[in-house]
């Protein structure tokens, strides 16, 4: 698959606001697949990491995606990019793009290739996530019970959680919320424990009910919370001037010292 064939089908998927470059470097790395460079919008895939077949260049097609999330992200951010690339903004574009790719048959779903990992991730949802959920919001049922029990002998229900349970309260309270807010267990005990902290309901069943249907953690807490705001790329120019300003500073000074140390010896 060339490169224009590989940047047809991104522009496919979904199109970018700013124009990018693909290229392929004709090497193979033994630390990355490809990146992301934002301020040239280049795309760099290290294809002789792919063998030449349908599973090789449906893993190319994986990379070049994940490093187009990384342009759509910076499109979305005026063009530029935090220092922390892959924050859950990114993942959040990453998935729902590979989503798209799926639907369109552009990509296909390396984990549906395996019957044998097909398998082991329905052992892994319901023997251990839901029967974790399934456990901490039991917890929750009966911490409200010691609850009650403290009021009436007239102690502190927290000082029960300190010395007694030995857990920190924010699991105790979070354990109580899963209770009554009747969060399904199905979506595991860390996702049960994200949508604990939801305080509106409405977002919180849809969150829920996001989960459940399959979407990434990433995409139900973009969702939830809503996009970060695009940087100003004034105020970016201008923390990059202060912060090299302080470093030439620092260095000049280091330079004066070791200038000294050599003229006395």
């Amino acid at each position: 698959m060339n490169m224009e064939k590989v940047k047809e089908k991104l522009l496919s998927i979904e199109d970018a606001p700013l124009e990018f470059s693909l290229v392929y470097s004709g090497k193979k790395s033994g630390k990355v697949n490809g990146l992301y460079k934002p301020a040239s919008r280049e795309i760099i895939i290290h294809n002789r990491n792919f063998e030449n077949d349908d599973t090789g260049q449906n893993l190319l097609l994986y990379t070049a995606i994940h490093e187009y999330a990384h342009h759509l992200h910076a499109c979305a951010r005026g063009g530029t990019l935090s220092a922390r690339a892959h924050n859950t903004e990114f993942w959040a574009i990453f998935h729902a793009l590979l989503e798209k790719a799926e639907k369109k048959k552009i990509y296909k779903d390396v984990f549906a290739v395996s019957p044998e990992l097909i398998k082991l991730t329905e052992v892994i949802r319901t023997k251990y996530l839901k029967n974790n959920g399934d456990l901490v919001k039991e917890m929750g049922k009966h911490l409200i019970k010691a609850h009650d029990l403290c009021t009436e002998i007239g102690v502190r229900f927290e000082d029960y959680v300190d010395r007694m349970l030995r857990i920190p309260r924010a699991a105790a309270n979070t354990a109580i919320k899963m209770f009554e807010y009747d969060i399904t267990p199905e979506v595991g005990a860390d996702n049960m424990r994200f949508l604990a902290n939801i305080r509106d309901e409405d977002k919180r069943q849809a969150a829920e009910k996001a989960l459940v249907k399959g979407k990434s953690p990433d995409t139900v807490k973009i969702q939830v919370r809503g996009k970060d705001e695009p940087a100003n790329p004034v105020e970016i120019l201008e923390k990059e001037k202060l912060r090299l300003e302080r470093t030439i500073a620092t260095l000049i000074k280091r330079l004066d010292e070791v200038k000294k140390e050599l003229k006395g010896k």
